[in-house]
């Protein structure tokens, strides 16, 4: 049988006299959908644990929250109301705000059998921003068209090697530094060696 909390009792009791029924309705649902639910707190916030994390709810000054734990699994996004609050049910100041209570309850069964069989949410892929090209400085153009070695291994190597001799002669402060740094790159590109060679493991 499922376990209730006396602190979820408390936290309802203490909540903005609209949110106590949102609060007392949500909580009947889950307890209704799942009766091996059990309740606790975490983060200072209710929460309904089966097999893991199952789902949450919060009440604020001017709205309460409800989301499920693996809500982007269950929940579309035409349909969630992330963006306006945590949860997938948006901003909610009235029971009148929420799906009924049976589009509520198939969710909490669907939540369960997520939980159930151990599937994990995918990690969102984070997007790196592709580097913009540089151009390759005039002095080192210049030097790697007098060294036709070091200019056949320049070409060769992937954009990212390139790179890193193009950045480092680019920021040379001084034309004494710029110049200085073009012959040590041309001396080893020559050898075919990458800008840092020294630092590289040897297979």
């Amino acid at each position: 049988m499922g376990k209730k909390d006396p602190r979820i009792d408390a936290y309802i009791k203490k909540a903005a006299p609209f949110a106590q029924p949102i609060l007392t309705h949500l909580r009947d649902i889950v307890h209704g959908a799942c009766p091996d639910v059990e309740e606790t707190m975490k983060w200072s916030f209710p929460h309904f644990m089966y097999e893991g994390m199952l789902a949450g709810m919060a009440s604020f000054k001017e709205h309460a929250t409800f989301g499920f734990w693996k809500g982007g699994l269950i929940i579309d996004k035409e349909t969630s109301r992330s963006a306006e609050a945590m949860g997938q049910f948006g901003r909610i100041t009235a029971i009148t705000d929420l799906p009924p209570k049976t589009i509520i309850a198939g969710y909490v069964k669907q939540a369960m059998v997520l939980n159930e069989h151990g599937i994990k949410v995918p990690k969102a892929k984070q997007k790196t921003a592709p580097r913009r090209p540089l151009p390759v400085p005039p002095a080192l153009a210049a030097a790697l068209n007098r060294n036709a070695m070091a200019l056949k291994h320049f070409e060769a190597f992937v954009p990212s090697a390139r790179y890193e001799y193009i950045e480092w002669i680019t920021e040379a402060k001084t034309d004494a530094t710029r110049d200085r740094r073009v012959k040590t790159s041309i001396a080893q590109l020559a050898k075919g060696k990458q800008r840092h060679w020294k630092y590289q493991t040897k297979k």
